[in-house]
């Protein structure tokens, strides 16, 4: 049986399955990418629910983890020589998942990175964009006078989804295949729509190959329960 004592974030949240993944996360949209990956790829783990609202991924356990106070983060028992593995990022962890089991990344170089430049146009672009747009949509910025910072972020958003209309067009998934791209992008693209409450404001319903594509998604059963995990208590 694997022996994670040497990690202190197993202090706070031990451990029942030490010889499974362990997950760090909530079902936000960087934390679902890594649920998700790990639904499709079906790979045993063990999901822990952080309580970011209760500062919890501030506390020395998490920090001892990731340094940077985030979630997700995974701590794998059965890393590279298998050494337990610590990792945090959720595009870094998609990657290292992908190349462990040898799934939902393609096995040709050139393909290769071209699907890690659409999960870096997520992880750099998307990701933050459409963050900044649920702030000031449906947050604290949405009470501030100016509104020119929602009219930039809006912009931006509506130009991120027409670079992946145009990749969508004739395509079911951002590569050839379903990937690590689809599952990086999917839960930001739902959430902008739905929980970010900013489908009229981008002009979602003018598109007509991202929304094909994320229907297309979300009725993947791995990625139904992939959206719930960690459940909340």
């Amino acid at each position: 049986m694997p022996d994670l004592s040497a990690f202190p974030i197993t202090s706070r949240w031990p451990a029942a399955h030490p010889d499974r993944l362990q997950l760090y996360s909530v079902p936000t949209p960087n934390g679902v990418k890594v649920s998700i990956m790990l639904e499709e790829i079906g790979l045993p783990y063990e999901p822990h629910f952080i309580a970011i609202f209760d500062n919890e991924t501030w506390t020395p356990e998490y920090l001892s983890l990731n340094p940077n106070g985030k979630i997700p983060a995974i701590l794998d028992p059965d890393g590279p020589g298998g050494r337990p593995l610590a990792l945090f990022e959720s595009g870094a962890i998609l990657l290292y998942l992908a190349e462990k089991t040898g799934k939902l990344l393609p096995g040709n170089a050139a393909d290769r990175y071209r699907a890690i430049q659409w999960v870096m146009f997520q992880m750099g672009a998307i990701g933050p964009m459409f963050g900044q747009v649920g702030f000031f949509n449906k947050f604290a910025g949405k009470d501030w006078e100016d509104k020119r910072p929602l009219q930039r972020y809006v912009a931006e958003t509506k130009r991120l989804l027409g670079v992946l209309e145009t990749r969508l067009d004739g395509r079911d998934w951002i590569m050839e295949d379903y990937s690590i791209a689809d599952v990086a992008t999917l839960g930001w693209v739902r959430n902008l729509i739905t929980f970010y409450e900013a489908r009229e404001l981008v002009e979602f319903d003018s598109l007509s190959n991202v929304p094909a594509w994320l229907e297309r998604g979300l009725a993947r059963p791995a990625v139904q329960r992939g959206l719930t995990i960690p459940a909340r208590p």
